[in-house]
């Protein structure tokens, strides 16, 4: 196996569009086993939420003096609109459990960018946001992985 699987692996699990999901499925395809690929893809989105949380307090500001920039946020957050006032009544009733919940969900757009930019938007705990989303990344990383050896399991049996 090259490192370039390992490299891709990591690549597609920082990104906030594949993230662990992609990241853990593209490696179990390309011969990585199913452990050290969640190990791998879990680490990577752990390390991605200190690189989000970092952009938005020190360097989005910045970002939105430029227009192609401005539009894309605006375009976001008009589209997440309901996602986030649907997290924001939930975090009030359920709290730290409903950033994890929402994070563990190994859906599109409910990984570890999302939570950290909703946790950003709603001035959550820095401190309970970096754990709730830690514990939403490590329970989606299980729960792909759970999922990831049924596939494999399967097609093997074919």
């Amino acid at each position: 196996m090259s490192l370039s699987v390992w490299l891709w692996t990591a690549l597609l699990s920082f990104l906030p569009v594949s993230e662990l999901r992609g990241g853990m499925i593209y490696a179990v395809i390309n011969g990585i086993s199913p452990l050290n690929a969640f190990f791998l893809s879990v680490i990577v989105n752990i390390l991605a939420i200190f690189f989000v949380f970092f952009f938005l307090d020190f360097l989005h500001k910045g970002f939105l003096k430029l227009n192609l920039y401005k539009k894309f946020f605006d375009f976001y957050i008009d589209k997440n609109q309901k996602k986030i006032k649907k997290l924001k009544r939930q975090y009030a009733v359920y709290g730290f459990l409903a950033l994890t919940v929402f994070v563990a969900i190994p859906l599109p757009a409910t990984g570890a960018w999302t939570g950290c930019f909703i946790a950003w938007l709603l001035g959550l705990n820095r401190r309970e946001s970096i754990l709730a989303v830690t514990l939403g990344v490590i329970i989606a990383g299980i729960i792909v992985l759970l999922a990831s050896l049924g596939v494999i399991s399967f097609i093997k049996i074919i």
